[in-house]
């Protein structure tokens, strides 16, 4: 298969695709040189980490079956149009939560001791123990965690060995998987904001999390307190913080931020990257060696299952369940042209094929075909299906 990779992965995994026979484009592009790049190289497999891939560039590369986002959200893909277009999706989840993980706890540490201030003050001739030396500590402290995903249950982790007590709400979060980790489940977000010391966020940007961090999550927090994002900068108010911490002495630490640059070099002009009370890092949450690689080995495992099987792993553009209303079931010999003649048959009642599964016995010599329909069926349609050449038997019912 051509793989097209916007960027690269380590030369490990590159070499890997390679040895499994793939084609292996390697262009560091984006906006009109990207859908230029897609149109001309005929590719089957786009790679893509953060850059952006729009309904226009999938409309000019009409090769193209399946898109690895390199990372676990898939926000910068537009999932609808590959859907529509027929583009299997599919994404990394869980590769990079350690490094997540691990800045997050980072952020709240240098929140307490005040680290890159301290090292600022250092670095211009200043000595100011006294001012640094306020911190609270951790230890004992509730941190909130927003979303018990994988990150969210490795922040969980690394919180607890710290000493700190652990407080979560998730829309998925069950009291029994809650003491399954040892965290309290809280049965509002605003419960969560009111109750912690600190606040982190671990969800993904869609559009039930569209600034779930709004003006009345902020006014229940603890003046004081920290609030930490290294998710999607969509998910803050970003007004409503600015807000929060002038008038409650809210201090943040953020990796994300809405209008995040799309570039990696350039000038940075946004209101908290100067203030006093937020810390920003450069969106770097999963910017760790060991991350890129268990991510790119996970693209690379992606797209070779792809190839061997045409199933991909981790898609998130197929239906759960279909809205087949029959079954079909048709055992019958392993013959060239058998089922092509039990679709005709199928096509003649009006009926559309769903899904559909042939499934070989051992010895080769029968099969079974399942064959999920939407329509309205006809008495008829079995009797003919029956009587067709190598058709062993066949059965229908609703579902």
């Amino acid at each position: 298969m051509r793989v097209l990779i916007v960027g690269t992965l380590p030369e490990g995994s590159l070499e890997s695709l390679r040895q499994a026979d793939h084609v292996v484009i390697c262009r560091n592009v984006r906006g009109s040189a990207l859908q230029a790049a897609m149109q001309q190289l005929d590719v089957q497999v786009l790679v893509v980490r953060s850059t952006r891939v729009t309904a226009a560039m999938m409309a000019s590369a009409p090769s193209l079956e399946l898109m690895v986002r390199a990372g676990a959200g898939t926000d910068n893909i537009d999932v609808k149009e590959a859907s529509r277009l027929g583009i299997l999706v599919a994404n990394c989840p869980g590769r990079n939560a350690s490094a997540v993980a691990e800045l997050t706890i980072g952020l709240m540490v240098a929140l307490d001791r005040r680290i890159p201030d301290n090292v600022q003050a250092a670095r211009q001739g200043r000595w100011e123990k006294r001012r640094f030396a306020e911190a609270d500590g951790l230890r004992g402290r509730t941190l909130g965690i927003v979303g018990m995903g994988r990150i969210g249950r490795e922040v969980t982790v690394m919180a607890q060995a710290m000493g700190m007590r652990v407080i979560a709400w998730s829309r998925s979060l069950t009291d029994r998987r809650a003491e399954s980790l040892g965290v309290r489940r809280m049965s509002s977000l605003q419960k969560l904001a009111a109750a912690a010391d600190i606040v982190t966020l671990h969800v993904a940007a869609t559009a039930a999390t569209q600034h779930l961090a709004d003006a009345a999550f902020f006014e229940a927090m603890k003046p004081g307190a920290f609030f930490i994002n290294t998710s999607r900068g969509s998910t803050v108010d970003e007004s409503a913080l600015r807000q929060a911490i002038r008038e409650h002495g809210i201090r943040a630490g953020l990796d994300v931020f809405d209008q995040e640059p799309a570039y990696k070099e350039g000038p940075l002009d946004l209101p908290l990257s100067t203030h006093n009370e937020v810390y920003l890092t450069h969106h770097i949450g999963a910017s760790t060696r060991q991350a890129q690689e268990s991510t790119a080995a996970e693209a690379v495992r992606i797209i070779n299952e792809y190839a061997q099987t045409g199933t991909a792993p981790n898609c998130i553009n197929l239906a759960a369940r279909s809205s087949a209303t029959h079954l079909l079931t048709v055992r019958h010999l392993d013959r060239v042209g058998v089922l092509a003649s039990v679709l005709q048959v199928v096509r003649e009642h009006n009926l559309n094929v769903q899904e559909m599964e042939n499934r070989v016995f051992a010895g080769e010599v029968a099969a079974v075909a399942l064959i999920r329909l939407t329509g309205s069926t006809d008495p008829l349609l079995l009797g003919q299906i029956n009587r067709l050449e190598h058709v062993l038997a066949a059965h229908l019912i609703d579902l």
